[in-house]
């Protein structure tokens, strides 16, 4: 059966249908191109302190010397690299790609039982972690391959008294820098020093080299890296600027990178497509601290930002937001979880720019849907499947189903994964032998193309554009002796869109909720701690003894 493609009916003035994904060989080649055309534009700034496309170009180059000249590195080994969002971060990321290596993204709020599986699983073999975070890597160093272990303070790419200033008020008066000890620990500053001592050779990167291992929580609990190309990337980064090309002027946008850009959200959209339109990223190391975040927007003319519901919600709410200069405001994109029609109609009348929605998956690196760019107002709709992208809805045998009706979202296009490291068996079981990703996101689509979610085939829980996977959550509440059974399950959240919440049949009846929350605390990242959590007599659950999560949800929801 042929795919009707009614979205390209809809597509905006100048939108080709089709990408050229061959226009570029890599993600570096894309790079290349943006510092030879920008070199003297500013490409990053975090603290105060901005760095030129020329900078980035010089420091990157140092970083990929060092790994391959000092750490002798070869083709495909894998760097992870833990870190918020500061100058580190584009200068690491860029120079492991230069050296024809892969980036391991990982979350620095990790457990130590979270990184432990990522660094064994991704057989990284060097990472670069800011100071903050060490004392984690510390505790999982002699469970994996790492060879080289590369540090840094936040304040060390600021000038003199700054930088110094900032690492001590960090460490000495915030104390969030726990101490740690790693033998043989290099200082970022001074592996660019080494690099600087090296010539770069010049890589050939083919376009099915593994650019990024991006991990996703896996319906077994297990995070599972993401296997994305150069193809992939570059693809992902041709689709979107061919969709909000027409909108941005080439080398003067001024983007608010407040997601981290270990998220494959941030890291397309901000890190890779404002690059390549010579952008100039205003990254915010934590966005969590809202009054500082509106005082850094007041300081600056931004022309773009991206941003989860919460975020944009949580500065709507922020005292002095209204007062911001949005008079250069033109692009506003809402990603990584639904966008709430209230959240969007208050952007719209406190910004005067609209609150776009785009969806995407860490498998589709990410952008697959996308709205119009000149949305008059709030949709509902995730948008319309991108140039060379296809999207159809599929019943659980596998036909396609006709407009209007309710079925799984898939996606075929350049930009899906290769599959996932090492996991043949759970690729297969999410693309299927036609090409298509199946999202486990039941949605429906309309006559013009437009494409709504309706609800989640998954247990996956999403809290604040973060994947919580339930088994993950119950394998970590099941280590306690005083607990017979666990289930966990999404519940509606105003701030989070939703929350997790844990259903408990106890095997020691003193269990309070207290020592739930304690215990799932010392394993679990923030986002993923239970909120909620209910003691009961027993578990509902199928004739073969499987737990109805569902039906869990629906009598929390009711």
């Amino acid at each position: 059966m042929s795919l009707e493609r009614p979205w390209l009916d809809q597509y905006p003035a100048g939108v080709p249908a089709q990408i050229d994904v061959d226009e570029y060989p890599s993600v570096v080649s894309v790079l290349e191109n943006a510092i030879e055309k920008y070199r003297d534009r500013p490409a990053f700034t975090n603290l105060g302190k901005t760095l030129t496309y020329a900078e980035i170009d010089r420091l990157s180059a140092q970083f990929a010397a060092y790994l391959l000249g000092e750490l002798k590195l070869k083709k495909g080994d894998r760097v992870a690299v833990m870190m918020p969002n500061c100058l580190q971060y584009p200068i690491a990321t860029f120079g492991v790609l230069r050296a024809g290596l892969t980036v391991v993204n990982t979350n620095p709020m990790y457990t130590p039982r979270e990184l432990r599986h990522q660094l064994v699983d991704s057989g990284a073999t060097a990472i670069l972690v800011l100071d903050n975070f060490g004392q984690t890597v510390q505790q999982v160093l002699a469970d994996t391959k790492i060879r080289q272990v590369i540090t840094t303070g936040l304040g060390d790419m600021l000038a003199f008294p700054k930088g110094k200033i900032v690492n001590f008020v960090l460490k000495h008066v915030k104390k969030m820098v726990p101490e740690y000890s790693i033998p043989g620990a290099v200082r970022f500053s001074d592996a660019l020093a080494r690099g600087a001592r090296h010539t770069l050779p010049k890589i050939d990167i083919s376009a099915d080299e593994i650019a990024f291992l991006q991990y996703t929580g896996g319906t077994t609990g297990v995070a599972k890296g993401a296997m994305l190309t150069h193809r992939n990337l570059v693809a992902n980064m041709q689709q979107a600027s061919a969709w909000i090309g027409k909108n941005v002027r080439y080398g003067e946008e001024l983007i608010v990178t407040a997601l981290p850009l270990y998220h494959i959200f941030a890291l397309t959209a901000n890190g890779l497509v404002f690059m390549k339109f010579g952008g100039h990223n205003y990254m915010i190391t934590n966005p969590r601290d809202m009054p500082n975040f509106v005082k850094e927007l007041s300081k600056i003319k931004f022309t773009a930002i991206t941003g989860v519901n919460t975020l944009f919600n949580g500065l709507l709410n922020t005292p002095g937001f209204d007062k911001i200069d949005f008079s250069s405001l033109h692009l506003t994109l809402g990603g990584g979880m639904a966008v709430q029609r209230s959240v969007a109609d208050r952007w719209k009348q406190a910004t005067g720019c609209t609150l776009i929605e785009a969806y995407g998956l860490t498998e589709t690196s990410p952008a697959a849907c996308i709205n119009p760019m000149d949305l008059p107002d709030y949709n509902g709709a995730i948008g319309l499947p991108i140039p060379s992208t296809d999207a159809c809805i599929k019943d659980d045998d596998g036909n396609v189903l006709p407009q209007g009706e309710i079925g799984e979202l898939c996606i075929r296009g350049p930009q899906v994964m290769k599959g996932y490291w090492q996991r043949p068996q759970d690729t297969a079981d999410v693309i299927d032998s036609d090409g298509w990703l199946h999202t486990g996101d039941m949605a429906r689509m309309d006559e013009k193309g437009y494409f709504f979610i309706v609800d989640r085939k998954k247990d996956m829980i999403l809290v604040s554009g973060f994947n919580v996977y339930p088994n993950e959550v119950e394998d970590v509440i099941a280590m306690m002796p005083g607990v017979l059974e666990v289930a966990a399950v999404g519940v509606p959240d105003d701030k989070s869109g939703e929350a997790v919440k844990v259903v408990i049949v106890r095997k020691d009846p003193s269990l309070t909720e207290e020592q739930v929350k304690a215990h799932a605390k010392e394993h679990l990242t923030n986002y993923k701690l239970p909120r909620v959590v209910e003691f009961r007599k027993e578990l509902p659950k199928t004739n073969v003894g499987k737990i109805l999560r569902r039906e869990l949800r629906d009598t929390t929801a009711a």
